[in-house]
């Protein structure tokens, strides 16, 4: 039998079917679609667009990020004496309250030590620029020679007759209104704001306990990620508190050390500049650049010879020094150790970003950057770039 074609041939029939030319039915594999439940890997370009978005929005609301990660970290630096105090049979809303306004109390107290003397200081500065003026042309009397320094030399601490003589000669257009004093006061009430915002959220969470762990640890799908999720946050509350203690008994002791050594040195309000001392010590690199210029200047003003003068200066460099390479790694260890470059691209970042509390939370986020980095296995090769 013959089966026609549309083109005029034809082909006997074959008692076979399929045709032998293709395989067999049986050997055909039917290709499963994929599921439509896997997550697909987000590419290059979204994952630089995610980043730029949470950038912006970071830098937009920084008002409600910044005293939330502000009450977090103060959160986990008290929580071992809340849990301590909890231990003893104290409620832990009772003794958040105590924590709370023991540290409120003491952080009070320094800045009111600090104030006075500094608002006295501040006052007394037109003097204090006079005498800087008159040292600095004592001192270095070849500055005079050359026209621009000498013209900054002389206008410093310059009286107001003198300022009145030197306008004459050179008309000038001043324009008075009171944007200055309204954005101090805006800043102030902000400050406050924060401050209140932060201390509120801060004591809600240490009388809430592990609420919010136990949230987080439900939340996880799987029985390897809950127990992730405790030991991530566990070792990130540690070494939170863990550093903040020790930096603030290494900055205590540098500006114990600081007043008493400008004690001995008679230079005046020394425990003003001691706690001013501990509290730069703060700020990564920043910190002690200006405290060693701000000692420099207080050390000219205090003594007559140069030498004398220098003293200041050299004493808060000295002990700067030790603690930087001696005390802090001692104390800190090897988990706190990071990489100076990254320590330093932080620092940039969050005080580009929020200022100078962003400056003080640079240290405590790469901390915990570097547990989450060392407790995940994708994020490892990361966690070798943070390290020192």
């Amino acid at each position: 039998m013959q089966i026609p074609f549309p083109d005029g041939g034809a082909t006997e029939e074959s008692d076979a079917w399929p045709p032998s030319e293709g395989p067999p039915a049986a050997e055909l594999v039917p290709v499963e679609p994929p599921p439509a439940n896997v997550a697909r890997k987000p590419t290059r370009l979204e994952i630089i667009l995610i980043a730029l978005a949470v950038l912006a929005c970071l830098g937009i609301a920084r008002t409600v990020f910044l005293p939330i990660l502000l009450a977090c970290m103060l959160t986990m630096t008290l929580k071992p004496w809340i849990n301590w105090l909890a231990d003893h049979w104290i409620p832990r809303p009772l003794s958040a309250a105590v924590v709370l306004a023991v540290v409120v109390a003491g952080v009070g107290e320094a800045f009111f030590h600090l104030g006075r003397p500094a608002v006295q200081w501040v006052d007394d500065a037109p003097q204090h620029l006079v005498e800087l003026r008159q040292r600095v042309q004592k001192v270095v009397p070849l500055i005079t020679r050359f026209s621009p320094v000498a013209t900054a030399v002389s206008n410093l601490g310059a009286t107001e007759e003198e300022r009145r003589a030197e306008q004459n000669k050179t008309p000038t257009v001043q324009i008075k209104d009171g944007h200055g004093a309204t954005v101090i006061l805006n800043w102030t009430g902000m400050l406050l704001v924060g401050i209140g915002e932060t201390l509120v959220l801060a004591y809600l969470l240490l009388a809430s306990g592990d609420l919010f762990l136990q949230k987080l640890v439900h939340a996880m799908p799987t029985m390897s990620d809950k127990k992730r999720a405790v030991v991530i946050s566990r070792e990130i509350q540690q070494n939170i508190s863990n550093y903040f203690f020790s930096i603030s008994l290494i900055n205590l002791g540098l500006g114990s050390a600081v007043s008493l050594g400008l004690w001995i040195m008679d230079v005046p309000n020394p425990v003003m500049w001691g706690l001013f001392a501990a509290l730069l010590n703060y700020l990564p690199y920043f910190g002690p650049i200006i405290g060693v210029a701000t000692l420099g200047i207080v050390g000219v003003l205090a003594f007559d010879s140069v030498w004398a003068g220098l003293l200041p200066l050299g004493w808060y460099l000295a002990l700067h020094l030790l603690e930087a390479n001696f005390v802090t790694p001692i104390l800190l260890g090897r988990r706190f150790t990071l990489n100076p470059v990254v320590i330093f691209a932080s620092l940039l970042f969050w005080t580009w970003l929020w200022g100078v509390p962003g400056a003080l939370l640079s240290g405590p986020i790469l901390v915990s950057l570097k547990v989450v980095c060392d407790r995940m296995p994708r994020l490892n090769q990361l966690g070798e770039l943070l390290a020192g």
